[in-house]
């Protein structure tokens, strides 16, 4: 069935059967008409569209699309307001198919079905072909994904789905392959800019009827953080505060005080998720304290769970400090500890000192490096028995099959250390630890070969 459904670039509601893009003039209205300002400025032509010159520029794959290259199904990847239903509209009406959309929140299998024989129906009796978009892709479940496949393979519809979530991890594998993946980018800066600024003096906009100061303008470009939707509806709610008592002024002020903060654009379930925890990781690995204050402030905001922010910690202690600080250990894990006692928002003091202490603490990864060491060897079957004298011994006739026997006890020597084999026969003479000659590893850099030398005899 078709349904209504969102409009992604700028939050627009059309009806699902819109087979073309409006004209610049419709939706045209004062500032403070009920119709949102976003939806307004949704842009009529691809030429309006701002932000994906990699697709829409001279011979990339949207426009040749657009301009008659053989018809393939697309799934558009990429963040809120980037203008992923606005291109499917708008690609729709330049290839003059008529457009059908489906939301994943909710269409069924049922709903699917029904589309797919209608487009069958239309395209043996008219001819007419069929874009079908489905917005929110990723919220099918597999059965709902499994149910376009032949109709997409035998180009029954023209498939154009949005998601917001990486494809690869979301959609299945066979419409992956029957499907061309475009990732749409944030706006830039410069084109925020440029929306704004067109959408203050546009007769679909505010028609010149505030005036914007330049701070105002640039506090609402870093407002946006690359969405286009919000920076209209930031632009939108400080303007109908500007007309109502100033006059028609858009200052700062006025931009602060009706906007609270900019969302911030974190998918606890998808790829946004992976990459701010990675960078997370290696800002911290890299040293740098006020990027990785930075991260952990983007998943706190976003709602991350703590406790996973706190094994993140835990781990990375371990990984890329180890034995270089080896209070780092103590650290995250107090942290870790913390955050289970006391909860958030406190909780993100403990989170910020332990990554406050790991992002500044000397580097190793000695202790990572060893231990992987080690189950290489024993996983390529580098194992061996273990000397006798090693074995337990305490138990009857322990000592009868040679256990125990001839073992030297360390503190029985003043310096707490001896000769004597300790690896299997095989492993005599593997290193594995290689300290490092960073922070409190230092000392152990000099003292490892001392003790080698002496439990080696060599």
């Amino acid at each position: 069935m078709e349904q209504e459904f969102d409009l992604d670039l700028f939050g627009a509601t059309a009806p699902a059967d819109a087979g073309r893009a409006p004209s610049p003039s419709s939706g045209a209205g004062r500032p403070r008409a009920s119709t949102p300002l976003a939806v307004r400025m949704r842009p009529a032509t691809l030429d309006e569209v701002l932000g994906q010159d990699h697709l829409l520029g001279k011979g990339a794959p949207l426009r040749r699309l657009v301009e008659g290259a053989a018809p393939a199904s697309i799934l558009l990847y990429g963040p809120p307001g980037t203008g992923k239903t606005t291109l499917a509209t708008l690609v729709s009406s330049a290839i003059g198919r008529r457009f059908v959309a489906l939301s994943a929140l909710s269409a069924g299998v049922k709903e699917v079905r029904a589309v797919i024989d209608d487009a069958r129906r239309r395209l043996l009796h008219s001819g007419e072909s069929t874009v079908l978009f489905i917005d929110e892709v990723h919220r099918f479940s597999r059965t709902q994904q499994d149910a376009l496949l032949g109709a997409v393979e035998d180009r029954t519809v023209l498939l154009v789905a949005a998601t917001t979530e990486n494809p690869f991890f979301s959609v299945v594998s066979p419409l992956l392959s029957r499907s061309l993946v475009l990732q749409l980018h944030p706006l830039g800066d410069e084109d925020v800019r440029a929306l704004v600024r067109r959408a203050v003096a546009d007769e679909r906009g505010l028609a010149g009827g505030v005036r914007l100061e330049p701070d105002a303008e640039d506090h609402l470009v870093r407002l946006a953080g690359g969405d286009a939707r919000r920076a209209l509806t930031a632009l939108e709610a400080a303007a109908d505060s500007a007309l109502a008592t100033r006059d028609g002024l858009v200052d700062l002020a006025t931009v602060e005080a009706t906007v609270d903060k900019a969302a911030v654009r974190y998918d606890r379930q998808g790829d946004q998720h992976y990459d701010v925890t990675s960078a997370f990781i290696k800002s911290i690995r890299g040293s740098d304290v006020d990027a990785a204050l930075h991260y952990l402030a983007r998943m706190i905001e976003a709602g991350e769970d703590p406790r996973f922010i706190a094994r993140r910690l835990v781990v990375h202690a371990t990984e890329d400090i180890g034995m270089a600080d080896p209070t780092a250990l103590q650290t995250a894990v107090a942290a870790a500890q913390a955050v289970q006692l006391i909860g958030m928002p406190e909780g993100r003091l403990a989170l910020a000192q332990a990554t406050v202490h790991l992002a500044t603490a000397p580097k190793s990864n000695s202790v990572i490096t060893a231990v992987d060491s080690a189950l290489a060897d024993v996983r390529a079957g580098g194992t061996g028995q273990v000397p006798p004298h090693l074995r337990d011994g305490h138990y009857a006739g322990a000592k009868k099959l040679g256990n125990a026997t001839g073992y030297r006890y360390p503190h029985d020597t003043p310096e707490g250390v001896l000769r004597q084999q300790y690896p299997p026969d095989e492993l005599v003479g593997r290193d594995y630890y290689e300290p490092t000659n960073r922070g409190a590893e230092r000392a152990l850099a000099e003292r490892v070969p001392r003790l080698r030398k002496v439990i080696r005899g060599s």
